[in-house]
């Protein structure tokens, strides 16, 4: 079997950034750091969740705020998961699922389309920053905007239900990761669209 892996690195004025990721695990270990404790608890659940091994080391302007470095984790990610796929021969492509964290209810649905397009819609009641240095919750949308752009996949997420935005953000990272592993998991030869490549 092909090892689907790669590994990428971007630098900016911004933020640098080096990425290792094995879709096929074996074991889903995360080495993540970011300089943000939340979000690097938020990169973990890909790995537990996607099956996936990633390494990431990320180091941003975090006098200025956190933006800067999610948006760029999420667009670098984005690029070496789109290329450790490959030509997507035999991938199941569509995953979607209803997944909880106690009292917090996300809708997720993935398509390894190539054409990227996201709907979000995961409102919050109060923002509550999460961490120290903190994570802004509203920056998950832009996060997985700015993955699945740079990706090329189709993903829809929405709140069913959910008070504790703690529970919100960590449902939403679960269940795109859950959907993600389905999604990239290999059950045929052929690239699945009638266009022959995806």
């Amino acid at each position: 079997m092909t090892t689907r892996s790669a590994t990428r690195s971007r630098t900016t004025r911004e933020t640098a950034i080096t990425i290792a990721l094995d879709l096929d695990g074996p074991t889903g270990t995360v080495e993540a750091t970011t300089g943000l404790p939340f979000f690097d608890h938020m990169l973990d659940q890909i790995g537990r969740h996607g099956g996936f091994d990633l390494a990431l080391d990320a180091e941003g302007d975090l006098r200025v705020d956190a933006h800067h470095t999610v948006e760029d984790v999420g667009i670098l990610f984005g690029e070496t998961f789109r290329e450790a796929l490959g030509d997507k021969a035999g991938v199941r492509r569509f995953a979607s699922g209803l997944y909880p964290l106690d009292e917090a209810l996300i809708e997720v649905a993935v398509d390894l389309s190539g054409r990227p397009h996201v709907a979000y819609d995961v409102p919050f009641g109060e923002v509550l920053p999460l961490g120290d240095p903190p994570f802004n919750p509203e920056m998950a949308e832009h996060f997985w905007t700015s993955f699945a752009v740079a990706a090329g996949i189709t993903l829809h997420v929405s709140r069913r239900a959910g008070r504790n935005t703690h529970h919100v953000v960590e449902a939403t990272f679960k269940g795109v990761s859950r959907c993600l592993r389905d999604a990239v998991r290999v059950e045929g030869t052929g690239v699945p669209s009638t266009k022959g490549s995806l």
